[in-house]
């Protein structure tokens, strides 16, 4: 990443470091950590230290500003999962939450200082019907999309349409993969259903395994084309893992459930970016383990566009290269979840849909 985010990434490993910076190092981290959505995390982190009152003052009403709408969104979410605990208890299929609304209802790290855009859910796949029709039942519809926009969701993905909420306007993703149905892994989301745990309190909602978060996580951020929150993401997983590595088995079980699931390439990228990038403490040994699979000559490139797409977030922070990697991970994004027979199609149509938006 360009060095004018050093700053950014020195306080992500080291929090204390906060202490130390200008009033100009901030005037440059502050909006890139806002446009990352990692500011209420530095807040969380900088309260965490007891640091707040050594922080210069202009700084204060940033971070507190920030910490407040995260803290407003925690609470929204777990108001949804309520509402979502209602309209699906009663078919007596397990719902699993993923991502930020599986780390709010687990008490989990990664849910501190953490915003939301949407809630994530897994049903079975022979029950999505059912919870189709609960959910729009409650208030739950399917935002508008074309008919092209329907086939490429129900046929080829893993999720229904996205959905949103009549009356509350919170939006919703129903899935029933970890991977869409046309992608070139292929996955086992039933094994992750049976892996996961009842939450206390609540009638059908289930918290995956927590080696199954990461994994989840990982594959949706380095299987995704849009990389504005991607080093947010990449947070995500440093504290799931320091949270697992304080297990003594944590790493060849992670490395085991990676195989089970098919899943081990997107672990490769996840613990090799985190090390990397927040100093995540993934043993020396793991890396070569995980990578097994990947040939040494593909990681220079990989290193190229994966390094620019955790750099997108704000200008400051791009390298040389940005924008083409950028386009190059959004093909590659789409040719993960598609075979070229489709692929090629579906992005004519979109660049086609993008062109006549764009003229007035």
């Amino acid at each position: 990443m360009n060095r004018r985010c050093h700053d950014l990434l020195a306080v992500l490993r080291k929090p204390a470091r906060m202490t130390a910076l200008s009033l100009a190092q901030w005037d440059r981290l502050l909006p890139q950590a806002r446009a990352a959505g990692l500011l209420a995390r530095l807040a969380v982190l900088a309260e965490d230290l007891d640091l707040s009152a050594e922080l210069p003052p202009p700084v204060r009403p940033h971070l507190t500003a920030a910490r407040t709408l995260a803290e407003r969104q925690r609470r929204a979410v777990l108001w949804e999962a309520c509402k979502l605990d209602a309209a699906l208890a009663t078919t007596g299929m397990p719902v699993l939450l993923l991502k930020g609304a599986a780390y709010v209802l687990g008490e989990l790290p990664p849910a501190r200082g953490r915003l939301f855009a949407d809630i994530d859910i897994l049903v079975p796949k022979d029950r999505l019907g059912e919870a189709e029709a609960r959910l729009m039942l409650h208030g739950w519809h399917a935002t508008r999309h074309s008919d092209y926009d329907q086939r490429y969701y129900r046929d080829w993905m893993h999720e229904l349409p996205p959905m949103t909420h009549l009356r509350r306007g919170s939006h919703l993703d129903v899935h029933h993969n970890l991977l869409p149905e046309t992608a070139r892994l292929k996955t086992r989301p039933e094994r992750v259903i049976e892996a996961a745990q009842p939450l206390p309190g609540y009638r059908c909602l289930r918290l995956p395994a927590l080696e199954d978060l990461v994994l989840h996580s990982a594959t949706h951020l380095f299987h995704e084309g849009e990389w504005q929150h991607g080093l947010r993401d990449l947070t995500d997983l440093d504290a799931l893992l320091r949270l697992g590595a304080a297990r003594s088995d944590w790493w060849p079980a992670l490395l085991e459930r990676a195989r089970q699931l098919n899943l081990v390439d997107p672990l490769a990228l996840a613990l090799r970016y985190t090390r990397r990038l927040l100093a995540t403490p993934v043993p020396a040994a793991v890396l070569p383990e995980v990578s097994k699979s990947t040939s040494r000559l593909t990681w220079p490139l990989r290193d190229a566009l994966f390094l620019r797409g955790f750099a997108t977030a704000h200008a400051d922070c791009r390298l040389p290269g940005t924008r083409p990697a950028a386009f190059l991970l959004y093909v590659r994004a789409h040719a993960l979840r598609m075979p070229l027979r489709l692929l090629l199609p579906h992005l004519v149509y979109k660049a086609t849909r993008r062109r006549e938006k764009a003229t007035p």
